[in-house]
């Protein structure tokens, strides 16, 4: 799926390239988990991360030592997550824990792609979309006791990865009004730590009556050879899209992290009309609200 995008009379830009490349699920199997005794865990922490504080990292790391040959690293800026989780694939490492928001988590990832190295994930973040999707506890007590369960034997699972412009993403990806929204939202990190949902809102609403209600800029997606026109597309990896609150907003339908495809939503031309009848079924918790997702196959 390539992406342009430009103002009303100017030149066309290329904005992003979005495919479903390898890694994927199918693509071989799982190895099984052979770990030293005990097993070696690496935790990468945020610790700028909404919900981490000094005092839960001592609490986490204090009770991961019971089980675990533990090693802790903490991330200095954007992207040092990803260096470390590239790092940790030859160090002898038997599982990784990223403790910090989805975007930490996305980084670790990064690093880790294509690897056997088994990733987990501890929930520091506003939202933790990707916790709630694979059912781990958004609490962070009962999700490192739910890691000091697996100490024993973990159920491994191989995910999709979406891939933009060479970066990998894991449950979803945005151009346009989403990737306004949480750029602006991320931009002052203090808001985050308070009721950060009412800020993504916020943020929505407010780049959209800026920049996208007079004169929007012009997207335009090629999917699988079909010319599309909208304002933002949306692409996903996994269900639900995101989460307002503890509500999934779910824009697209029969996709999953495993299933081998991505979906993907543009956003049409906005009027006032059609972002009522857009968003107030995407809050009640109504599926492909936006517009008719459909999937996109993956490249060899």
């Amino acid at each position: 799926m390539a992406v342009t995008g430009a103002r009303r009379g100017g030149s066309d830009q290329s904005m992003a390239t979005l495919t479903s490349t390898l890694p994927r699920a199918g693509d071989s199997p799982m190895r099984a988990w052979e770990p030293n005794f005990p097993p070696r865990m690496l935790l990468v922490v945020n610790p700028s991360a909404t919900a981490v504080s000094p005092r839960l990292k001592n609490i986490v790391m204090y009770s991961l030592k019971g089980r675990y040959d533990l090693d802790f690293a903490e991330t200095e800026g954007p992207s040092h997550a990803t260096v470390l989780g590239r790092d940790a694939i030859g160090a002898g490492y038997d599982v990784v824990v990223s403790f910090g928001g989805d975007g930490t988590l996305n980084e670790v990832a990064n690093g880790l792609a294509g690897s056997d190295v088994p990733l987990a994930v501890l929930p520091g973040g506003s939202t933790n979309v990707m916790c709630r999707t694979l059912g781990i506890p958004t609490d962070v007590i009962d999700a490192t006791e739910q890691l000091l369960r697996m100490a024993d034997g973990p159920q491994l699972r191989r995910i999709d990865l979406g891939s933009v412009n060479g970066r990998y993403f894991l449950f979803s990806s945005g151009v346009g009004i989403d990737a306004e929204t949480v750029r602006w939202v991320d931009s002052r990190h203090g808001v985050k730590a308070r009721r950060a949902y009412l800020w993504f809102a916020y943020s929505a609403i407010s780049r959209y009556l800026l920049r996208y209600r007079g004169r929007p800029p012009l997207l335009v997606a090629d999917v699988d050879g079909q010319r599309i026109e909208g304002i933002s597309a949306f692409v996903q990896n996994s269900d639900p899209f995101t989460y307002f609150r503890n509500r999934p907003l779910q824009l697209a339908e029969e996709i999953s992290l495993d299933s081998v495809h991505l979906a993907r939503g543009p956003q049409a031309r906005p009027h006032a009309g059609r972002v009522r009848r857009d968003v107030a079924p995407v809050l009640a918790g109504e599926r492909g609200a936006p517009s008719s997702g459909r999937q996109l196959h993956p490249r060899a």
